[in-house]
């Protein structure tokens, strides 16, 4: 089965399945696919993070595929030229690519058939081109003007987003990916097609040099983990925020949820409140593996200390200061396979078409993951040559009883771990159907305001103002999810989020 946000690449995941491979090689072709189906969203120039359960066990491990900076980067420079943080579309927010090196090790680690062969759908479809789906015209509208002039001749129209049901092609990545299928990683750290990525950053004012794109590797990792209720959360360690998703939980373990209506005003305030919390916590604790500090975040009595600053009858104002005594000591496909394996996997930019810069030859659009770093002197997550930042993206596993049961992930940049919370409480607290889980309304606390999606009723929203939240409808949904459930009888249950244009396949 596979479960991902374009129907065209789980049905070329099911092909991979069916020509043979395994999960982890139907994973990284949907994944590659995804790049021309939502090119605003995720591409070769991007990162990736990965939860593997391999077949025959139910250890889980994780994969992380996040770019560093350059080794020039210096925030002292930025802080010297008056910069308080890294712009969205400036060249210091491109970091190295880090997903193709985590496609070609994780291919050559666990995979079965090949990465030339993972690579023949995306080659296909890159050259034929894909029909925009309507959520990708939706993003493709809003987010077209971030693009530089390279960006604009690769993913425009003379300046103007691809429209619902135009095609969509992309040849020059197409020979790209056939470089990477005859050479491996060499076919894009090396050789022309880095020099055209460090030329063009270069054009920008960018210190990254061909010497860091030949030395970036990719690395396998240990996930964190929590327990909620009758299960195991896994989740990708820092520089990822899944710990985020694992403090919220352990925050609302303070309270009765289940208590609480599904669509209430009291769960709503509290899980805000928990993810405001949690999202604190996660500012000044997790940045790239070697100086991260995420113990912070797996402690249950931290947990519990930060669920004692929750009012059910107010907000809380200031978090940072009301905190700082507590802790002064970032698209997604999951595929399993006949044999038990399955694997979590989120694919990213970041912002909608990332930095807007676009190499100039091949046309490959460059993520600004460097904006999850800080310019703050002495911060873990300052920003730094060879750091990895702080990143949004988060694959997520559950284990129930010993057993994986259930690689899932949510969408939406920051909203992840608070997405992570929803769709676990929905599953476990109020004993919903996996579909319905994922269907069901949505909050976000950020940046001071509580955001709500259209569904929920003006009587709930007019409630949670009188609390003391600042309430926005947002106009776009928030995130998007896909998870598949493995039964014990070996048939597997996929689930797709209506807010995206996904499907589960399975056969």
């Amino acid at each position: 089965m596979c479960a991902t946000s374009h129907p065209l690449a789980a049905q070329e995941a099911l092909g991979i399945l069916k020509q043979g491979g395994n999960a982890l090689d139907a994973a990284i072709a949907g994944a590659v696919l995804l790049g021309i189906c939502e090119p605003q969203m995720t591409g070769i120039g991007g990162d990736c993070f990965a939860l593997i359960k391999p077949a025959g066990s139910d250890e889980v491990y994780a994969w992380n595929g996040s770019g560093t900076a350059p080794a020039a980067a210096s925030a002292e420079a930025l802080r010297a030229q008056g910069q308080v943080r890294i712009g969205e579309t400036a060249v210091e927010s491109v970091t190295l690519p880090g997903a193709i090196d985590a496609f070609c090790q994780m291919s050559d680690t666990w995979g079965r058939i090949g990465i030339d062969a993972i690579l023949r759908p995306a080659i296909h479809y890159a050259e034929a081109g894909i029909p925009v789906a309507p959520r990708v015209a939706a993003d493709w509208a809003n987010q077209v003007h971030v693009l530089n002039k390279a960006g604009k001749q690769f993913y425009s129209k003379s300046g103007d987003a691809y429209k619902l049901g135009e095609v969509f092609a992309a040849p020059r990545q197409a020979e790209v990916l056939r470089r990477i299928a005859k050479n491996g990683r060499e076919g894009f750290y090396s050789g022309e097609v880095a020099a055209d990525i460090i030329s063009s950053l270069k054009a920008q004012g960018g210190c990254h040099t061909e010497e860091d794109m030949a030395g970036f590797r990719s690395i396998q990792t240990v996930p964190v983990s929590g327990t909620y209720k009758e299960f195991e959360l896994f989740e990708h360690p820092p520089n990822g925020q899944g710990a985020t998703a694992i403090l919220i939980l352990n925050i609302l373990k303070n309270f009765d949820l289940g208590s609480m209506p599904a669509d209430s005003v009291e769960r709503i305030h509290i899980e805000a409140e928990a993810a405001k919390l949690a999202y604190d916590a996660r500012n000044r604790f997790i940045a790239d593996p070697r100086v991260s500090v995420e113990e912070r975040m797996l402690s249950q009595e931290v947990a519990n200390q930060l669920a004692s600053l929750i009012r059910k009858d107010r907000v809380i104002r200031d978090v940072p200061a009301l905190t700082e005594a507590v802790h002064k000591d970032t698209i997604y496909i999951t595929v399993t396979d006949r044999d038990g394996m399955a694997v979590s996997l989120i694919y990213s930019i970041f912002h909608g078409f990332g930095s807007g810069i676009a190499s100039e030859k091949f046309g490959i659009l460059l993520q600004n993951r460097g904006c999850g770093f800080n310019l703050t002197a002495g911060h873990p997550n300052e920003y730094g040559g060879g750091k990895r930042p702080m990143h949004t993206i988060i694959p997520g596993m559950i284990r129930e009883g010993g057993r994986v049961t259930m690689p899932f992930g949510v969408m939406g940049g920051q909203f992840q771990p608070t997405g992570h919370a929803r769709l676990l409480t929905n599953l476990f607290d109020y004993g919903m159907e996996l579909q319905t889980a994922i269907d069901f309304t949505r909050a976000f606390a950020d940046q001071g305001q509580l955001k709500l999606e259209t569904e929920i009723s003006e009587v709930v929203a007019q409630s949670l103002s009188d609390l003391g939240h600042e309430v926005t409808r947002v106009p776009m949904p928030l995130g998007g999810a896909q998870a598949i459930y493995m039964h014990e009888s070996g048939v597997f249950q996929g689930a797709s989020d209506p807010r995206k244009d996904g499907i589960a396949l399975g056969y």
